[in-house]
């Protein structure tokens, strides 16, 4: 396009904004005027030699940058101002600001002109050098073709519109979608020698087939598999600050950060937030390895005390003698080696927040009585001093131990034990809910690689099967080794069963996974699973699906429809 023509193009843009009645203004990245519409000046009743350049702050026109949709009143007129933020990449570009008479007929104007604007950016988008776009009628005739798409043909528009779409556009599958039914999202399309991505929009009106919108997302395959490599990448940075912003914040886990969407967890977290509305004493109970600190966590930002202290305390990692000062804190002198100044204690520090015991089955005998007594009196005293101090603390306690079976050995205390024992949370094992593992895989996958600065990897259907069925006796921890161990020792980008099972236990292997049955019922089982997991971890995605299991899309759907699944997907 000539200088001569964009010049004139923007002229004209210039020259509508001009004509709208409803007042505009632009502001930049640091709020100094870079445009005032006519209609602007005449509200603000200044000039644009009087605005251009000049910060917003500089003005008394009232408006405020941080209401998105407010009213304001200007000479004496109400307006409602309306404030757009135009980002870029998370990145403030501009600021749009539209002031709007609030009188009935002027509504009518606005909202005309919005949609006129709206026709306006959708023809911009039409007609864009980049993006090739067609749409065709339900008889399958080419009704609308940009110019970037006659570019790729290297055919004149006039020679396309009114043909059958089969004859313009070789490899097309418009007319496909035309008469299945089914809208088509990422696939490959040879034009011209060259492999495109292409999605293919079905149209419809009251039910009724009204045509459908071709559109090639990348010209050539190149650009997908470049693009991919940066949004892997982007995504581990995701997970890593998401870490990051989590440590520096005291706890980590919010319920929805915990993977699982089983109906054992969905029980379970449901039942944290029931359990968060008030501040009973909490035992979580579970093998070790399945998450009971993230539970912990979780409990505590859901509750009121979420802004306050989250103090943990590990009950198996100190020798006794320490383990009660760092309880309890102790006076200067209280014993050799104290710390001049004396030290506060953890439930000091926990008050108004949340104090986790982990690993409380281990706390000795001498230390649970006192336990006791903090549970009944809400106070401490610190070692070497004789004065009670007032705690407002909310107990969570965990182990992996059979508390009931210690209990009738003499290792823990009964009294103490239905002091715990108000509410229980029972994590189950990841045995017992092998439907998380695909999630599990995915975003462990994402954030260790990230960790080991690598791409994630994927895994193949029979591999992640071989997961599906083994019995995990460490549970999600011994899951997130498992992958990374893959990512240090394996270079493939996509990890086969093979590659899988020398880190895997033969003789852990889930005996469901063996179990006999009739053949025909057996393989349907088995097919119908692979297919689910399969989607599970292409997140729905049918084409990279098929290609995963190696089958057509229509044969992946054909499957889909006997199996009844009824997953979502596109």
């Amino acid at each position: 396009m000539s200088s001569e023509v964009n010049s004139a193009y923007g002229n004209l843009i210039q020259e509508g904004i001009n004509s709208l009645s409803i007042g505009i203004l632009l502001l930049d990245a640091k709020g100094y005027v870079s445009f005032a519409n006519t209609s602007f000046q005449e509200i603000v009743n200044k000039t644009d030699q009087e605005l251009i350049g000049k910060h917003i702050q500089h003005f008394s026109f009232g408006i405020s940058l941080l209401n998105e949709l407010s009213p304001i009143n200007i000479n004496g007129v109400p307006f409602n101002l309306n404030c757009t933020k135009v980002m870029k990449n998370s990145s403030l570009l501009a600021t749009l600001v539209e002031l709007h008479n609030i009188s009935k007929l002027q509504q009518l104007q606005d909202e005309l002109n919005r949609k006129q604007n709206l026709v306006n950016l959708l023809q911009a988008i039409f007609d864009s050098d980049r993006e090739c776009i067609v749409g065709v009628d339900a008889n399958e005739k080419i009704i609308m073709i940009n110019n970037a798409y006659c570019n790729l043909l290297d055919v004149k528009r006039e020679e396309l519109l009114g043909k059958n779409v089969q004859e313009a556009i070789e490899n097309t599958r418009l007319h496909v979608v035309l008469r299945t039914g089914q809208s088509e999202v990422g696939e490959i399309q040879r034009i011209k020698g060259n492999d495109t991505i292409c999605s293919r929009i079905l149209l419809k009106e009251n039910g009724q087939v009204q045509g459908a919108v071709g559109k090639v997302m990348f010209k050539d395959v190149s650009e997908l598999r470049s693009l991919m490599k940066r949004v892997d990448l982007l995504k581990s940075e995701l997970a890593f600050y998401k870490e990051e912003l989590k440590r520096y914040q005291g706890t980590s886990y919010l319920l929805d950060d915990i993977i699982g969407t089983s109906e054992a967890m969905q029980n379970l977290k449901n039942l944290v937030v029931r359990v968060a509305r008030n501040d009973s004493t909490v035992l979580i109970r579970g093998e070790s390895g399945t998450g009971k600190e993230l539970f912990a966590q979780a409990l505590h930002n859901a509750s009121q005390r979420a802004h306050n202290p989250f103090i943990k305390v590990n009950c198996a990692a100190l020798p006794e003698n320490l383990l009660e000062s760092e309880l309890f804190g102790y006076q200067e002198g209280a014993f050799t080696g104290a710390r001049k100044g004396g030290k506060i204690g953890k439930f000091e520090l926990a008050n108004k927040g949340t104090i986790f015991l982990d690993e409380i089955g281990d706390m000795p005998l001498n230390m649970q009585v006192k336990l006791l007594r903090v549970l009944q009196e809400k106070e401490i005293e610190r070692l070497g001093e004789n004065r009670p101090i007032k705690v407002n603390i909310r107990v969570v306690a965990a182990t992996n131990r059979n508390l009931e079976e210690m209990i009738g050995e003499g290792q823990f205390r009964e009294d103490l034990f239905y002091r715990l024992n108000v509410v229980t949370l029972e994590v189950p094992p990841l045995r017992e809910r092998p439907e998380d593992i695909p999630e599990l895989v995915k975003l462990l996958m994402e954030k260790l690689a990230w960790q080991l600065g690598c791409s994630p990897k994927t895994l193949t259907p029979s591999a992640l099967n071989t997961l599906l069925s083994y019995s995990w006796p460490g549970n999600v921890r011994e899951l997130e080794n498992l992958l990374e161990r893959i990512l240090n020792m394996i270079d493939d980008d996509t990890i086969t069963v093979n590659q899988i099972s020398p880190y895997i236990h033969k003789d852990k292997v889930s005996k469901a996974a063996v179990e006999i049955r009739p053949m025909k019922e057996a393989i349907e089982s088995l097919e119908r699973n692979l297919i689910l997991n399969t989607l599970d971890s292409t997140a729905g995605d049918c084409l990279a699906a098929a290609r995963l299991l190696q089958i057509s899309k229509s044969t992946l759907y054909e499957k889909i429809n006997r199996y009844k699944i009824t997953k979502k997907f596109n």
